[in-house]
């Protein structure tokens, strides 16, 4: 049965309804609070994404293997990893540089009744130690990643996932044409309005984000997973500039 999910709201989310100085977007306390009412109303297919990683990761989990969720902020998609999983002898672990997020995770971490032990970590996934995977999940997390930095985790990753596994990433994307980048942000937008954001708070967050989330087409993505290692690289989803990779080791 599909128990993975996301945590349920606890606070709306009305960080940016009022007008406020310009600022880059941070993964701080007042996030934390109000973040899952935010991830649901902003990324469209949200909802679908998280039960789904649960049905990868049974698919994939290896025994006495590990799996990692990086970037995983209130471990919505660390529970939907500790419920696919199907072996007690794999080792979960969930990985976020907050550490208002990783306190609000302990919290829904401990709420969940799932006998499997999940490890979190407050450290940076650039810096985080990676080694015998079968399952891991950057969800909605590269896009945070400076760049230049992108390559290299994606390296590490593949080397560390064993013959057979799997990276399950899901990110917001751009688009080489300007008239379709420009009808998936209407269409995103209009996502946001119907779930009762105003125009200020789309307006607002776009430019507290605008330096932080740097999006990739789908193209670039599949290249540099392919070259990282990965045989396989599929998109398993995708709702208007939102998708979710399936990317596999072979050998």
């Amino acid at each position: 049965m599909i128990s993975g999910k996301p945590p349920a709201p606890t606070e709306a989310d009305r960080l940016f309804a009022t007008a406020r100085a310009p600022d880059d977007f941070r993964f701080d306390a007042a996030v934390a609070r109000v973040f899952p009412d935010m991830i649901r109303r902003s990324v469209p297919g949200y909802t679908t994404i998280i039960p789904m990683i649960e049905v990868i990761t049974e698919r994939f989990a290896q025994p006495a293997s590990h799996c990692y969720d990086l970037g995983c902020s209130l471990g919505a998609a660390t529970l939907a990893m500790r419920h696919g999983i199907p072996h007690g002898d794999c080792v979960l672990v969930g990985v976020d540089n907050s550490a208002a997020m990783i306190e609000r995770c302990e919290h829904y971490i401990a709420l969940d009744d799932h006998p499997l032990p999940v490890t979190l970590r407050c450290e940076d996934i650039l810096q985080t130690e990676l080694k015998d995977a079968s399952v891991t999940t950057l969800n909605f997390t590269l896009q945070f990643v400076p760049p230049a930095e992108r390559t290299g985790l994606l390296q590490r990753i593949a080397a560390a996932t064993r013959p057979g596994g799997a990276l399950i990433l899901s990110e917001k994307i751009c688009f080489e044409s300007e008239e379709e980048q420009a009808t998936q942000t209407l269409l995103h937008h209009e996502f946001k309005r119907a779930n009762g954001y105003s125009d200020l708070e789309i307006s607002q967050k776009r430019s507290a984000l605008e330096q932080v989330l740097i999006p990739e087409t789908l193209g670039a993505h599949r290249q540099r997973l392919q070259a990282a290692g990965f045989d396989q690289v599929m998109v398993w989803y995708q709702c208007f500039n939102f998708v979710s990779i399936l990317a596999i080791k072979s050998s």
